[in-house]
C-alpha cells in the first residue's frame, strides 16, 4: 500500500526509485528528518542515499587501533582523508575520556573543533610537484661579461655576504675600487650566479646529522606573503634544505623535508624538530609511507615560547638553532625591501645558502664554515671563493632528483 504523506513537501520526488527492488517513489519516505538525504523503502526495507557524497564507500584502509574499515570522509585536490567511524575504537574512546567537563559541553555545539577519531591521509602528489625550488636559467652569460671575474666576486661579496643593497654595492665599487657598474648590473650578476650556486649547494651538501631542525619564515613577494622553508643540521650547523612557496601547507613542507633527508645514509635514524605547524607531521607521514618501514623518520614538536610540556622542554635548544638561522636570513634579505618576482626571492635565498654553508665562519664551529671544502681552503679572499664556487659549479651535471626514490 502506498505511503500516505500528511505534508506534500515531505514526499519523495517522482524520479527516485528503490535501487534494490525498483519500487516507485510512492513506497519511499525520508528516514533522516529535516536532512532529507536518507530514504527507506517500505517494500524491501533497504536504506539508500540521494546524494552519493553521504555514502560511506568501502576502502582498502583499516584503522590500526580497532581494525575497522575507514570511510572516505573528505576528498580534496591533493589529499583524500579517511576516517574511522567505530564508536568503540580504543583511540576514539581514549581521546574522548581525556576531555574535561568544559570541553565535553563545548563538543555538544561545536564538535568539529575536536579531532577525536583516527584519520588517514592519502596524498596525491606527483613528481613535478615535489621538485625543489630553483632559480631560473642563467640571465647573463658570466663568461661574456665586460668585467673580470674578480669584479663579479666583489659584487657578490658586498651584495650577498655583507648584505649590502645593490645600489650601495655599485657605489662602493665606484668610490673604493674605481669600478663603474650600475646597480642593475649587480642584480643581474646575482641572478646569473644563483643557478650555478644552486647546483653547487645540492652537490656539496654532504651527509646530514641525525637530528635536524626545521621551520618556515615569511617574506614579501609582490606585496604578498610567501614562505621560506629551512632545515639545518644541529651539529655542523649547515643548511640541508631550502624551499620557497606561496603557502606553508603540507606540499612545500614535504619538499623541504625530502631534500633534507636526500643525502642521509640508508640505515640512518633521522629526527626532525619543528614547531606545531600540522604540515610537518603530515609531510613526515607521506615520506614514511615510501621509506623503509623499519627505519621511519621521527618527529618532535616544540610548541610556543614557553616550555609547557615535557617534549618542548627537552628539544627547545634545537628549535633555537633554526630560529637563529631565520634571523640571519632576514638580515641578509632585508635590504631587498621585499621582492618584485618569485625568481628574485629564490635567487637571493640560494646565494644566501651558499654563503652560509661554504663562506660564513661559525662561532659554534670554532670559526670554521659548516661545509669545509679543500677547493676553497687555499683561497684567502671571499671574492676569490665566490669565483671558485661558480667555476666549480659550471662543471656540475644537474641532479636527477627523484623524490619518490627514498
Amino acid at each position: 500500500m502506498p505511503i500516505q504523506h500528511r505534508n506534500a513537501n515531505k514526499k519523495v520526488p517522482n524520479n527516485i526509485s528503490c535501487p534494490h527492488c525498483d519500487a516507485p517513489s510512492d513506497f519511499l519516505y525520508f528516514n533522516d528528518g529535516k536532512r532529507r538525504q536518507q530514504i527507506l523503502c517500505k517494500v524491501c526495507g533497504v536504506l539508500f542515499q540521494i546524494d552519493k557524497k553521504f555514502r560511506k564507500p568501502k576502502t582498502n584502509y583499516w584503522c590500526p587501533h580497532c581494525g575497522y574499515a575507514l570511510y572516505r570522509w573528505k576528498e580534496q585536490k591533493l589529499v583524500t582523508i579517511y576516517k574511522c567511524d567505530n564508536d568503540r575504537c580504543p583511540a576514539y574512546v581514549s581521546a574522548l575520556n581525556k576531555l574535561n567537563t568544559q570541553e565535553k559541553e563545548l563538543r555538544k555545539t561545536k564538535s568539529s573543533q575536536f579531532k577525536l577519531r583516527y584519520q588517514y591521509r592519502d596524498y596525491h602528489f606527483i613528481k613535478e610537484q615535489l621538485e625543489h625550488s630553483k632559480p631560473d636559467p642563467v640571465k647573463v652569460d658570466l663568461d661574456k661579461i665586460h668585467n673580470s671575474p674578480n669584479v663579479l666576486g666583489l659584487a657578490l661579496t658586498f651584495h650577498v655576504s655583507f648584505a649590502i643593497t645593490a645600489r650601495k654595492t655599485a657605489l662602493i665599487l665606484k668610490d673604493v675600487f674605481n669600478i663603474s657598474i650600475s646597480y642593475q648590473t649587480v642584480l643581474n650578476y646575482a641572478e646569473s650566479a644563483a643557478p650555478y650556486c644552486h647546483l653547487f649547494n645540492l652537490k656539496y651538501k654532504g651527509d646530514i646529522d641525525d637530528i635536524s631542525a626545521g621551520d618556515e619564515t615569511y617574506i614579501r613577494i609582490t606585496g604578498k606573503h610567501a614562505f621560506a622553508f629551512f632545515f639545518i643540521s644541529t651539529n655542523n650547523h649547515k643548511i640541508t634544505a631550502y624551499h620557497l612557496d606561496h603557502s606553508r601547507g603540507t606540499l612545500p613542507a614535504t619538499v623541504a623535508m625530502l631534500e633534507a633527508c636526500r643525502t642521509s645514509k640508508p640505515d640512518q635514524e633521522i629526527l626532525y624538530i619543528t614547531d606545531g605547524n600540522p604540515a610537518y607531521p603530515a609531510g613526515i607521514h607521506y615520506i614514511n609511507e615510501r621509506r623503509d618501514p623499519n627505519n621511519p623518520i621521527k618527529h618532535r614538536k616544540v610548541i610556543g615560547l614557553q616550555n609547557l610540556d615535557e617534549e618542548s622542554t627537552l628539544y627547545r635548544h634545537y628549535k633555537q638553532i633554526i630560529e637563529r638561522l631565520n634571523r640571519t636570513y632576514k638580515f641578509h634579505i632585508r635590504n631587498a625591501y621585499g621582492f618584485n618576482n618569485f625568481n628574485g626571492a629564490v635567487s637571493l635565498t640560494t646565494l644566501f645558502v651558499t654563503h652560509y654553508n661554504f663562506l660564513r665562519r661559525h662561532i659554534a664551529l670554532k670559526y670554521k664554515t659548516p661545509v669545509c671544502l679543500p677547493e676553497l681552503e687555499s683561497i684567502n679572499t671571499i671574492q676569490g671563493k665566490w669565483c671558485r664556487i661558480i667555476e666549480l659549479a659550471k662543471h656540475i651535471v644537474p641532479l636527477e632528483y627523484d623524490s619518490f626514490n627514498l
